[in-house]
């Protein structure tokens, strides 16, 4: 992964619309009738369609290059091992002289996200725990795909996870103190990071034994649900790779996360590393700053609890 900042193409929302009939027009051969931003994250627009026909479709813009291949190429790998929908890819197209963006259509998930479903976290707790086990059924399933090297999807290439996760750590957290000595990134982050970087061999004591593929970022934004708590669907993975299968693990934890006992269902019915506790709070750190790094946006209700439960965990070890 690379760490250093990237600047986002601009796209305005009346061209997403233009360039998103455009593309399905093309790339469907059907003409839409009605578009909708859907939001698409710091680097990505994403465009429903509602077509003539009455179908419907997804239209991803990608304002950085360098991600249509792998996103895609992770949506298909992430669909063909998934025990629940994905969205599927129908087609994609490189930027050109008309449409100055790499794009891709998908078709649509249908329902709401789970962290927009402000009504569900009411429901009875047996509803949310049977929830939680069929999300944590269906990323089990991906995490069954193996490889027998760790790294990125498209091309696995290193023997160990340590050797792989490593020197991803240690180039965010060089980038993380250049931020704070410039102002940009405040100093109780950079202690806690600096604090749990010196104990970086305990932590990480334990090998990895299998190269599991992982969605990389499914946090309740990213799973979506009808009625009831009904699952339709997964979206939106991010650097999806072969990896230790608890790095896949710690978004459970963010937002309402907790609410749904994911990350407790996971670990109770597929097994938890000696460390996970520490392990999971050094990736939501090191991933939210990652984050800042890349996209320049810090949350503060998402990082604030990931440096206190890192200065926690860390606290218990004394």
């Amino acid at each position: 992964m690379n760490v250093e900042r990237v600047t986002p193409k601009t796209l305005e929302r009346e061209k997403a619309a233009e360039y998103a009939l455009a593309v399905c027009k093309e790339g469907l051969g059907k003409s839409g009738v009605k578009t909708k931003n859907l939001g698409g994250g710091s680097f990505g627009t994403a465009v429903g369609v509602t077509l003539r026909d009455g179908g419907e479709a997804v239209v991803k813009f990608l304002r950085a290059d360098g991600m249509l291949g792998k996103e895609t190429h992770d949506l298909r790998l992430l669909s063909e091992n998934c025990g629940v929908r994905m969205p599927k890819v129908l087609c994609s197209r490189c930027a050109d002289g008309e449409i100055p963006f790499d794009c891709y259509i998908m078709d649509k998930i249908e329902g709401k996200t789970l962290f927009m479903s402000f009504g569900k976290l009411l429901y009875a707790k047996s509803a949310r725990l049977d929830f939680a086990d069929r999300v944590t059924d269906a990323l089990h399933d991906i995490h069954e795909c193996r490889s027998d090297k760790f790294g990125d999807t498209v091309k696995p290439c290193f023997s160990s996870w340590r050797e792989c996760y490593e020197p991803f750590m240690e180039e965010v957290y060089s980038a993380a103190k250049k931020l704070s000595e410039n102002g940009q990134l405040s100093a109780e982050i950079v202690s806690a990071m600096t604090r749990a970087r010196d104990r970086f061999s305990s932590i990480f004591s334990q090998p990895v034994s299998d190269a599991c593929l992982i969605h990389g970022d499914l946090n309740v934004g990213n799973i979506m649900v009808g009625k009831g708590l009904e699952i339709t669907g997964f979206i939106d993975p991010l650097n999806s790779m072969y990896a230790d299968r608890e790095y896949d693990l710690f978004q459970f934890n963010n937002l309402s996360g907790k609410r749904f006992f994911l990350c407790d269902t996971y670990l109770k019915k597929y097994g938890a590393s000696e460390k996970a506790e520490q392990k999971l709070a050094f990736y939501g750190l090191w991933n939210e700053v990652y984050c800042f790094i890349k996209a320049g946006t810090l949350i503060p209700f998402i990082m604030n609890p990931l440096v206190k439960n890192m200065n926690a965990v860390l606290e218990k070890e004394v």
